[in-house]
């Protein structure tokens, strides 16, 4: 299989919200904003799009998207080239940390925070190995 692009939808409660949020977070315009999905590139193949719960709801069952028993969120893990500039940043903008930026075991540094609708997302770069 060739992959051409990746779309990555998030099922959010309130579209509107979420678009502000992403955009302020991402610092870009959507290149897509209908009722019913938001996109934004964050790549030359990866796309974030954001579809209401209502949307996705019709498409494969309200029981499934909206059961207390059913957790609807997932974690988006970006990398950028200066981690701490971003920390700063999202600081900047009242965004409240989950996970402070630090090393983490994996080889990144990286920081947690979610979104409106508790979707993880951690923002890493890659440490660059010491050499001898």
């Amino acid at each position: 299989m060739k992959i051409a692009k990746t779309h990555i939808i998030l099922f959010v409660q309130d579209q509107q919200i979420s678009k502000d949020f992403y955009q302020t977070v991402l610092a870009t315009e959507p290149t897509l904003h209908v009722e019913g999905m938001t996109e934004f590139n964050i790549g030359n193949k990866i796309v974030i799009g954001l579809m209401p719960k209502n949307g996705i709801a019709k498409i494969i069952s309200p029981e499934r998207v909206f059961s207390d028993k059913i957790i609807s969120t997932c974690e988006l893990y970006l990398y950028v080239e200066n981690v701490t500039d971003e920390y700063n940043r999202i600081l900047k903008l009242n965004i409240n940390c989950i996970s402070k930026l630090q090393h983490r075991d994996w080889g990144d540094t990286a920081f947690y925070f979610s979104d409106p609708d508790g979707h993880i997302i951690a923002i890493a770069q890659k440490i660059k190995p010491i050499d001898c």
